[in-house]
């Protein structure tokens, strides 16, 4: 079974609405980089206050990150916007807009900022906020920071301890799933710099942060100063998967989203990790890639996928991980029974039919893909407006070319509801005109023969009593003694498809040529 959030949906909603709303006494509402680095004229909001920014590398995830900073006073614009005297001429004329929550005089007002870089040097008109920065340099070792070498010493005693208070205790327990209680900082004269260490306990030997994993370090950290900081405060954070175990990375996120609902935080995070995208809602994640930017949540084997880091002819990307599930068994059905090589064409699952359409448009218009892509819709996309399918675009050299690829860049599975129900119901008509269908449905669940009647009583009866078909596979599972949702919903599609493979060329037919290209 597929992990689930500890964020109710209900929280998620409540979070959406109060940015909707504007009820924050300050909040990064929108930024528009008229021209910063590799962006022009492209514009970033935010929907939710937990917002994580995808892409690969040089992306520009982090100018993004950056460009949500600068126009706060606290932070130095050099911080991620450092010049090197005549080595960094493309920083003219350099210009960030922003629209800008801040209470003042018991009304929520919206303002209009602008940051630009003139005559080689920033003018912002920046504005109070408290803000808070943990760039990658955080998971560095604690030996391998010089600012900590007064900490080193067989002789060495902190100047203060100071135990964890119980909201970062309790935080940092359930990030990283062990007992926190023995954690303290410890601080060096100065004042101005400390390391954690962990006390005794049973019989263990205490430790340094010199012998502390990355990720402990880092989670201590960050959970420590977002604890003690300010109500309405700005979390920019790099990386955020750096030295965490992928379940510690999707806690990690919970935390934030908790934050943002308790202290009326707004964080915004740069990452390469699904783990760390799992807990948002969609408009939570913007992906940059080539100069442009997009909402919407996108897999990273996706985005890998869009931006050509992939060995791929073909690339088919899906709505959710059913969609894709459906494309993968029908394309392999389809393939075999047209007599088409299969490999090289991938197929991923985004965000929704918006950013499944968008991603393959913008993809396929780029001058510097390797590969085509098509998407493949729900079937109530089909009569929606907005998806009506469109030819792609063909190069030059391919205009009057009869050999090049013909195709539209959207298909639909079958249909006018849920590809769930359209599969439920030919399964259902399949029971009475299809021989040894209910049989072969019984042993892809991986069931004995003689459980085929039981099968088709419960299939029948969910097919009745269920209201929306998005559940019904897992609904089946549980009735058949648990089976897990993954398993059903593969043994269905692969049931109807090779059972109704007019429904399966119906979905690969438009884009048959496009299959059958080698390169």
């Amino acid at each position: 079974m597929s992990a689930k959030s500890e964020i109710r949906k209900s929280d998620i909603t409540a979070l959406a609405s109060r940015v909707n709303k504007k009820a924050y006494d300050k909040y990064l509402r929108r930024l528009r980089m008229v021209k910063l680095r590799g962006f022009s004229n492209r514009e970033v909001t935010f929907d939710f206050p937990v917002t994580a920014l995808v892409g690969p590398n040089g992306s520009g995830k982090t100018t993004i990150l950056g460009a949500a900073a600068l126009i706060h006073r606290k932070v130095l614009p050099r911080q991620f916007f450092a010049k090197s005297g005549k080595y960094d001429d493309s920083m003219k004329n350099w210009r960030v807009e922003y629209e800008i929550l801040d209470k003042r005089e018991q009304s929520s007002t919206t303002i209009s900022r602008t940051a630009s870089y003139l005559k080689a040097k920033w003018n912002r008109d920046a504005v109070e906020r408290d803000v808070l920065t943990f760039g990658v340099s955080r998971t560095l070792p604690a030996s391998e920071r010089k600012e900590l070498s007064k900490f080193i010493g067989g002789s060495f005693e902190g100047f203060s301890e100071e135990q964890l208070t119980e909201p970062v205790i309790e935080a940092v327990e359930s990030i990283l799933g062990k007992d926190a209680g023995s954690y303290l900082r410890v601080s060096a004269r100065s004042g101005d710099l400390s390391i954690f260490a962990s006390l005794p306990s049973g019989d263990g030997a205490g430790y340094s942060e010199f012998h502390f994993g990355a990720g402990e370090a880092s989670v201590i950290r960050i959970v420590s100063q977002i604890e003690s900081s300010a109500d309405n405060a700005l979390i920019l954070i790099e990386e955020i998967e750096n030295g965490l175990h992928p379940v510690a990375t999707r806690r990690l996120v919970e935390y934030l989203i908790k934050v943002a609902k308790r202290k009326s935080c707004q964080v915004i995070f740069t990452t390469h990790s699904n783990d760390a995208l799992f807990p948002l809602p969609n408009e939570a994640v913007w992906v940059a890639y080539r100069g442009e930017v997009k909402q919407g949540k996108l897999d990273v084997a996706s985005l890998r996928a869009l931006t050509g880091q992939i060995n791929a002819r073909l690339a088919v990307f899906t709505e959710d991980r059913f969609g894709e599930m459906v494309a993968d068994i029908t394309l392999r059905a389809y393939c075999q029974k047209h007599g088409i090589d299969r490999s090289g064409i991938e197929v991923h699952k985004l965000g929704g039919a918006a950013p499944a359409r968008d991603h393959t448009r913008f993809h396929n218009s780029s001058p510097a893909r390797r590969f085509f892509a098509i998407a493949l819709l729900d079937g109530d996309k089909r009569a929606e407006s907005g998806f009506e399918p469109q030819k792609l675009n063909l190069p030059d050299e391919a205009v009057g070319d009869e050999s090049y690829p013909r195709s539209d860049d959207l298909l639909f599975i079958p249909g006018e509801d849920s590809p769930e129900a359209h599969i439920i119901d030919r399964i259902l008509e399949g029971f009475e005109s299809i021989p040894n269908l209910l049989g072969k449905l019984a042993i892809s669940l991986h069931l004995d023969t003689f459980m085929q009647e039981r099968v088709r009583e419960v299939v029948t009866q969910r097919a009745y009593t269920n209201h929306d078909r998005h559940n019904i596979f897992a609904q089946i599972g549980e009735d058949l003694d648990f089976l897990s949702e993954d398993l059903v919903q593969r043994a269905f599609i692969t049931t109807w498809s090779y059972a109704y493979p007019d429904d399966v060329d119906l979905i690969w037919d438009p884009a048959s040529d496009l299959l059958r290209l080698k390169e």
